[in-house]
């Protein structure tokens, strides 16, 4: 398996470091071009490499922190998402009016067509999410929503390898609203930093 984070602000380089801490090979892309972004990547590890967005999309699994706004720029940058795991970490702040009572994921969704998708390492803020999952015996927990009961399993393997313990919550509308961050509106799972004892 292959991956890439797009984004390379706050959640971005906080995955980096995750992906970091345990050698596990990443590519980090964003608007800016890859040498704009090397220093930082190079600072957080040698698995860490800068790519451009187009290299980036070559991974089997994208990782999208970006502002909400520009997935859709990130979406149009493949003819066709088949074959790829897309892990929507974003979180729609200010809520936009177009997403008509949908959770965000459910709306990105539709940009990524034929893509697995899930919803995840949306709920902690960046420098938690940066620190290492494993505390006192105990690893931190990240939520997993989709709505493709198939999407998650290799996203809790990649989570599992990080060092989180991954929770299943079901469905985006579902178990996933509760880890939507929309306005002033937050489900109730937003920034619960929570433990397992196993993974």
């Amino acid at each position: 398996m292959s991956y890439a984070i797009v984004g390379f602000g706050k959640i971005g380089q906080a995955l980096a470091r995750a992906f970091a801490r345990k050698n596990i090979d990443v590519a980090v892309a964003s608007r800016r071009p890859p040498e704009a972004l090397a220093p930082q990547a190079r600072a957080i590890g040698p698995t860490v490499v800068a790519k451009s967005l187009r290299d980036a999309l070559e991974a089997d699994t994208i990782i999208l922190a970006v502002p909400f706004g520009e997935h859709r720029e990130v979406a149009k940058a493949l003819p066709s998402w088949e074959g790829k795991t897309v892990i929507d970490a974003m979180n729609a702040f200010p809520v936009p009016e177009e997403l008509d009572g949908l959770p965000s994921s459910a709306f990105v969704a539709k940009a990524f067509t034929a893509a697995k998708f899930v919803k995840g390492f949306n709920h902690l803020v960046a420098a938690t999410l940066a620190a290492d999952p494993i505390v006192e015996g105990g690893h931190r927990v990240v939520f997993l929503s989709s709505d493709d009961e198939d999407a998650i399993a290799p996203v809790a393997a990649l989570a599992k390898q990080l060092g989180f313990a991954p929770v299943k919550l079901g469905k985006l509308n579902e178990g996933g609203a509760l880890v939507h961050a929309r306005g002033r509106t937050w489900g109730q799972l937003i920034f619960q930093d929570l433990f397992k004892k196993e993974q």
